[in-house]
């Protein structure tokens, strides 16, 4: 059988997503963790991996099993093996048609810094700090030409590895609440850092370093090092990927 899990997890203590050999990683764990209850090996397919520090809202993966186990005992048998900072939120039975990373139609991220004079200290593991004050007016209407289909090149990693730095952002939104500056962004599928340069960027306009022409100026210019620096990783939450409503998973994960 296929089966799909809904995974919550705080990325600070992990070295990533992805499994590896010079520290910990969320994969591994939940390897680990769904191997004690299937009782032989598991390999999780996941939609879209997640750097060192960056969280997950609602990872989803996929898994083949021969074991015979209910929905409820493959959450509650994962969540007993796993570490406090990871969760299972829901387990679902799917076809065998069903890939989590192939079948995922659009992806979403959350960006969140606290924006005031002094660091903080209850938020300082889910959300960056910038201390100057940030025009968000100004920062969305830099945001607005990165909508719709463009190379990202000046937005990805020059460590990237996708074969082609065209994607489709499809929403993208900044707003602030009270201290907090909050970006939502969804597209397609996204380059190895693009998210965080995105949020540099815009904070560089946001500060009045840059005019919000400056980004659109900045994609055609499809060369990384003119762009801002990159975002701290601690403010990006991986929010979860989403599916076409034929596969029947939960809401949060559908289209």
């Amino acid at each position: 059988m296929r089966f799909a899990l809904g995974i919550e997890y705080d990325g600070t203590d992990y070295r990533g997503w992805q499994s590896q050999n010079n520290g910990p990683s969320v994969q591994s764990a939940v390897e680990t963790a769904l191997g004690f209850v299937a009782d032989h090996p598991v390999e999780v397919v996941c939609a879209g991996r997640t750097d060192a520090g960056v969280h997950g809202q609602c990872q989803v993966v996929h898994f083949d099993t021969s074991a015979e186990r209910s929905t409820r005992a493959w959450v509650l048998g994962g969540n007993a093996n796993l570490p406090h900072g990871v969760a299972l939120r829901w387990a679902h039975p799917v076809s065998t048609d069903f890939h989590a990373r192939f079948s995922a139609q659009a992806r979403r991220y959350r960006y969140t810094l606290i924006n005031r004079a002094t660091r903080p200290a209850l938020q300082r593991r889910y959300c960056a700090w910038e201390r100057r004050p940030l025009d968000v007016d100004a920062m969305q209407a830099a945001s607005r030409c990165l909508l719709g289909t463009h190379d990202f090149t000046s937005f990805r990693t020059v460590a990237c590895q996708a074969k082609s730095p065209v994607r489709t952002i499809n929403l993208l939104e900044l707003h602030r609440d009270g201290e907090q500056v909050i970006m939502q962004i969804e597209a397609n599928a996204f380059l190895h850092h693009m998210v965080r340069n995105i949020m540099g960027s815009l904070i560089e306009v946001g500060l009045g370093d840059q005019r919000p022409e400056w980004i659109a100026v900045l994609l055609d210019q499809r060369d990384r090092s003119k762009a801002g620096v990159t975002g701290e990783a601690r403010g990006l939450v991986f929010v979860g990927p989403r599916y076409p409503a034929v596969f029947g998973l939960p809401d949060e994960v559908s289209l």
